[in-house]
């Protein structure tokens, strides 16, 4: 028998069992598929969670066909709620002394994760429509967060981290650091000296939403062996997108 296909729905968690819910989902992705971990990880429950999440916004993906199944999840931290926090999730990995001396309204996106079932289809789409929503609701100028590479060893992805470094450096007044201590340099294979087709076969397919929308990167990758990934800051500031970036944001992003 032939599989309903989706009725997707975005919608922002309002109840702890839907945060529950996400929570699952997060599992699911980072702990049991990408192997993370983290202090306040609850195996036996099966959630991924953290002291951030009673600050977020979670944006779900929601399949009616399914139930109401949650099959994908974004963290949305704006400004005002970083500071009820104490800050944001990525200053822990980043310095985002420029992002705050812009004076701008940010936004910061995390966590984002889809159902293996709905990957590579129009899921992302309509999660990418509800945060342009947001967005737009909320007046966000910046928005930033933190994208993986699974795994530790920066040998095995020295060519998309140079092409990153390379070809989508930041612009110095929104040029974010890497924290000293799991500092790892992105600019390990000389631009000249770069496939570029291949080191974006490298790229995980997030990232590359980003940088289709306009995004930058910030200086320095993080290495998060606890999570098991190495991170790199995405940043995009919407007052640059062009207008074809724009009509892009705009319906969220394809793929």
């Amino acid at each position: 028998m032939t599989a309903a296909a989706p009725q997707f729905r975005v919608k922002l968690a309002e109840t702890e069992s839907e945060l529950r819910d996400a929570q699952g989902l997060r599992y699911e992705v980072f702990v049991a598929e990408l192997g993370s971990d983290g202090p306040m990880v609850d195996h036996a429950a099966r959630l991924e969670r953290d002291r951030f999440d009673a600050f977020f916004d979670h944006l779900l993906l929601v399949d009616d066909a399914r139930g109401a199944a949650v099959v994908g999840v974004y963290r949305l931290l704006r400004g005002d709620q970083a500071q009820a926090a104490g800050q944001f999730y990525s200053e822990d990995e980043y310095d985002l002394a420029p992002l705050h001396r812009s004076g701008r309204t940010l936004m910061e996106l995390g966590r984002s994760c889809l159902a293996r079932p709905y990957r590579g289809g129009p899921g992302m789409y309509h999660l990418w429509q509800g945060v342009a929503d947001y967005v737009a609701t909320h007046g966000i100028e910046i928005l930033f967060g933190v994208a993986s590479f699974h795994g530790t060893d920066h040998a095995t992805i020295a060519a998309p981290l140079s092409l990153l470094h390379h070809r989508y450096l930041a612009p110095p007044d929104m040029r974010v650091r890497a924290r000293p201590a799991q500092f790892q340099r992105m600019d390990l294979v000389a631009e000249d000296a770069l496939d570029p087709r291949c080191a974006m076969r490298q790229v995980p397919p997030l990232i590359k939403a980003y940088l289709r929308l306009g995004g930058y990167v910030g200086e320095g990758a993080y290495v998060d062996r606890l999570f098991n990934t190495t991170d790199v800051c995405l940043i995009m500031d919407t007052a640059r997108l062009t207008a074809r970036h724009r009509s892009i944001y705009a319906k969220g992003a394809r793929r």
